[in-house]
């Protein structure tokens, strides 16, 4: 079959079955499984795709119709340029975390030596990210589940960050102690009475534990302001990933800790995205 073909049959096929990302879903898992570049998938139309690659395709196709996300089919999600292996103790990276990353990276002098905690690290994503553009940067980077940070430790490992990147099995940052550059988190914000009702692509396949944000979403905000007054330096910063509806709340939290000079940052589509503070 050809690879044009082959996309287009997967495209229609999870057109039929109501997949809102039909186009891209099938772009990227013609490419993920081929190993090409979405770009390469529409250049190459005419090339060849062998009879057992093919097969192999229309089942994760088939398997994308029925809710499970490409990610958790490829057993990968690219973020900040790189490709962050899953297992199902991590949640997926997101394109919108990014922006916590460049909000981190725009209000840190590069060169200096930095010490920061990525506390509910998952696939390591952020942490390796800051690394990758952080040289003399070293992260804390905390999970409570082992399984979850046994991921984060070899994507760490694979992307070439390994010997910065220092795993910490903990609740929160219970287990952290000495002084820190930075404190940053996309903890679990979501309230737990709207968890069912989540898009199957998320309730049914990210680990509940990196979902429940508890009764009003915030018990993670709440827990972690407390420790980073502990754990940063005069100076030091904390950055938080929200819920779209969550930076008030978040700020109000931040301004009672005794955090300064507090920054909300919208994503690309309009939403709050990331609320920072300043430890004076």
């Amino acid at each position: 079959m050809e690879l044009g073909a082959l996309w287009r049959e997967v495209r229609n096929s999870l057109r039929s079955a109501g997949c809102e990302t039909a186009d891209l879903d099938a772009k990227a898992l013609v490419s993920g499984a081929l190993d090409l570049s979405i770009s390469e998938v529409i250049l190459r139309d005419g090339d060849e795709v062998s009879t057992e690659k093919a097969a192999y395709i229309q089942s994760l196709a088939t398997q994308r119709a029925q809710g499970v996300p490409v990610g958790r089919l490829l057993g990968w999600r690219e973020f900040w340029g790189m490709r962050f292996a899953l297992n199902p103790a991590t949640l997926e990276p997101r394109p919108d975390t990014e922006i916590l990353v460049e909000a981190v990276l725009a209000r840190t002098v590069p060169g200096r030596p930095l010490r920061f905690a990525d506390i509910g690290t998952g696939t390591g994503a952020i942490a390796v990210a800051l690394l990758s553009e952080l040289p003399e940067a070293d992260c804390l980077a905390v999970d409570l589940s082992p399984e979850a940070l046994s991921c984060a430790i070899a994507n760490a490992d694979r992307l070439g960050v390994g010997k910065r990147f220092h795993p910490v099995v903990s609740d929160y940052a219970s287990a952290l102690s000495g002084e820190l550059d930075w404190l940053v988190s996309n903890p679990p914000y979501i309230r737990s009475e709207v968890i069912e009702g989540l898009d199957r692509d998320v309730r049914d396949h990210d680990p509940m534990l990196a979902l429940d944000g508890g009764a009003d979403g915030l018990a993670a905000y709440r827990t972690l302001t407390a420790e980073a007054q502990k754990l940063l330096k005069n100076g030091g910063r904390i950055a938080f990933e929200i819920g779209f509806d969550q930076a008030a709340d978040v700020s109000d939290l931040l301004t009672g800790a005794g955090f300064v000079n507090i920054e909300i940052i919208q994503d690309l589509g309009g939403n709050d995205r990331v609320v920072l503070g300043l430890r004076p």
